[in-house]
């Protein structure tokens, strides 16, 4: 089997991410001390928590008085510092150590000292500049003479290096880049001030919240938010834009749909999902629930709206970043006389979210319940790695490797042999050989598998057998996307492909020509319809004496519960697990339609009937997923003129 190797992601959205993602690193290892600025402002400003519960009081030169002159020492004293000074060169020498350790943290926060210097508002966005780029020079710089100074001299050439670097870096600053992310920010502010004097800021929201589930929010939140915030939160104490998109409300708001309208693996997830969200601020575990449904974007957005239309109302802020985004976080950046109005708009905003996603889930049309481990795989492709928050989410974390998976479906025959084959296959290729997969019937599985892959209709119905497995719903048996992630979570969970023992594979234990006969093919079906391609499977299977007349009733049942297409054009409809007292030994039909038949609004144009006593069966079925999923073979079948050229597409099995 050829490997297809997975090209680097490139594009807008990718180079955005990572900025983001860059911006993220240099504020979040830095957010302890933003909230000790918020909480000193909060506090002991004169307008703080502390100083106002006293204002009252007359104690003059007692302990009131001096709670009082926490006042002047936070105003004054230490509240502009640390919001010009500290904060801005944290994240300048944090963005150097990323570029270059030590030395690139210490250079950073000289080059940041100069765009602090250099500029007339808190110079964050500044610091996120120059703290990596002059770490960046002093990389170059130092593999100029890497190896080149002589013994004794090193500390002397390292120290004035770094010295000098960081003068030139900090005249650089002061000069260039300080009055342009002033301008910037100046510039910036006056568009939130027009948004905010002509009642458009609710607007953002139709930005934020698709941005926030495309993993683009930290480029918005900590490259521009967080520094706009906080520049209004100094003139004026509190700023609405650290609510922009740190409001849990949206979120929460999916989450309760879910709960209330969701189904299989979403539903049963979403409470567990709601708290880690709401109280632990971890927004991304919501963003597979969206990407599952993305028409549910709409909700996110009205309910961001909802959330920011009432903060404008009643004038409500934080004094600082609430990171992570928990309504704990929240409370305790929110500003006096604001806790009213951040309430409402968290709630209001979950509120409306959970009215638009209800109605959209309510009404959802379609029949799958829509793919969690599939949403979640392409949440982790659009952060770039794995996500041990949402592993919660498809029952992977915290387990140990997977060794046993079986694919189960309702009689343990058909779909799940097919399907078996088809994730064996891939398994093995990806080099899982201590990796077993096997096939079963749902009433006979036991809790001791560590993953089981179902029809979407029959999940729930595993998931109660199988509680602690990892659970995978597919709808396309033969080439569900699905199974390059079961190959990609093993290799997370398992490691490096590597084993000893082999997957186990399926034995004849007849011969294949008793198995499908040419009596049993048909080239040209009579059939129109699903029912009556079912029915003539089924009667070749009486005629070929695999089965009695009443099998086939039992195969019109199967129908009735779970699909049996299979993709490529093929099904493969076969009996319940009840009516095996039907089946006198294993037989194959195969029955070719010129008009492909619609199967569920699927095309099928390749039948065939399955009736399997034991595991006599299952080497053909493997068989015949190789044949449907190589096209060419697929086209010889079609181009078959004789019984005799089918059996001899099926792999040479059946003669």
């Amino acid at each position: 089997m050829s490997t297809t190797e997975t090209k680097p992601r490139t594009g807008a959205r990718v180079h955005v991410q990572k900025l983001g993602t860059s911006l993220s690193n240099m504020v979040m290892p830095n957010i302890g001390a933003f909230i000790a600025w918020g909480l000193i402002t909060a506090l002991f400003i004169k307008a703080g928590w502390l100083t106002g519960l006293f204002a009252g009081l007359r104690d003059p030169g007692g302990w009131v008085a001096k709670i009082g002159g926490w006042g002047d020492f936070a105003d004054g004293g230490i509240v502009a510092p640390m919001i010009t000074y500290l904060l801005p060169i944290l994240i300048g020498s944090t963005g150097g150590r990323m570029v270059y350790s030590t030395r690139g943290a210490v250079v950073g926060a000289i080059a940041t000292m100069g765009v602090i210097a250099g500029s007339d508002v808190p110079m964050f966005l500044g610091a996120m500049i120059m703290g990596p780029l002059g770490a960046w020079v002093m990389k170059k710089i130092d593999a100029i003479w890497d190896g080149k100074i002589r013994p004794g001299f090193e500390m002397l050439v390292d120290n004035f290096s770094a010295g000098i670097v960081g003068l030139i870096m900090a005249a650089f600053g002061f000069f260039g880049i300080g009055p342009i992310v002033s301008a910037f920010s100046r510039g910036a502010g006056h568009v939130v001030d027009f948004l905010v004097d002509h009642d458009l800021l609710p607007l953002t929201s139709i930005f934020i919240e698709p941005a926030k589930v495309l993993f683009l929010n930290n480029a918005i939140n900590h490259g521009v938010l967080t520094p706009l915030g906080t520049t209004q939160a100094l003139a004026t104490g509190k700023s609405v834009l650290f609510l922009l998109e740190a409001n849990p409300g949206p979120g929460l708001g999916i989450l309760l749909a879910y709960m209330a309208f969701g189904r299989g693996a979403a539903r049963a997830s979403a409470p567990g999902a709601a708290i880690i969200h709401f109280f632990g601020g971890i927004h991304e575990i919501y963003f597979p629930y969206v990407l599952m449904k993305p028409k549910l974007i709409a909700a996110t957005i009205l309910g961001g709206m909802t959330g920011i239309f009432i903060n404008v109302l009643f004038g409500s802020g934080l004094r600082a970043p609430a990171a992570p985004g928990s309504i704990i976080a929240v409370y305790a950046q929110t500003a006096t006389g604001s806790f009213l109005g951040v309430t409402l708009s968290v709630f209001g905003a979950a509120a409306v979210s959970f009215a638009v996603a209800s109605l959209l889930l309510k009404t959802d049309k379609s029949d799958d319940e829509g793919d969690l481990v599939a949403a979640t795989a392409s949440m982790e492709a659009l952060k770039g790695k794995k996500s041990s928050v949402s592993a919660a989410l498809v029952g992977s974390a915290g387990r140990g490797p997977i060794t046993k998976i079986v694919f189960a479906c309702d009689a343990g025959m058909g779909s799940s042999a097919m399907g078996a084959s088809v994730l064996r296959k891939k398994i093995q290729s990806a080099g899982f050989t201590d990796v077993t997969v096997t096939n079963q019937a749902i009433s006979n599985l036991t809790d001791d598998y560590g993953l089981v892959v179902t029809h979407q209709d029959l999940t729930d119905r595993a998931r109660q057998k199988t509680p602690s497995a990892t659970h995978v719903s597919v709808e396309n048996f033969m080439n569900a996307p699905q199974y390059d992630e079961i190959v990609d979570l093993l290799g997370s969970v398992n490691g490096a492909g590597a084993g000893t023992s082999a997957a186990e594979e399926p034995t004849a234990e007849e011969p294949a020509h008793d198995v499908l006969t040419v009596e049993s093919i048909v080239l040209a079906g009579a059939a129109t319809t699903r029912d009556g391609a079912i029915s003539e499977a089924g009667r070749l299977l009486v005629a070929c004496g695999a089965v009695e007349p009443s099998y086939v009733h039992a195969m019109h049942e199967r129908e009735a519960s779970v699909s049996t297409y299979m993709g490529n054009g093929l099904a493969i409809p076969h009996g319940t697990n009840e009516a095996k007292d039907s089946i006198r030994r294993t037989g194959i039909s195969f029955v070719r339609y010129a008009e492909p038949i619609d199967w569920n609004g699927k095309p099928a144009e390749f039948v065939v009937g399955i009736a399997g006593a034991g595991k006599d069966h299952m080497a053909l079925l493997t068989k015949i997923a190789g044949v449907f999923l190589n096209s060419e073979q697929v086209a010889r079948l079609r181009d078959a003129t004789s019984a005799e050229e089918i059996r001899a597409v099926l792999g040479n099995t059946a003669g």
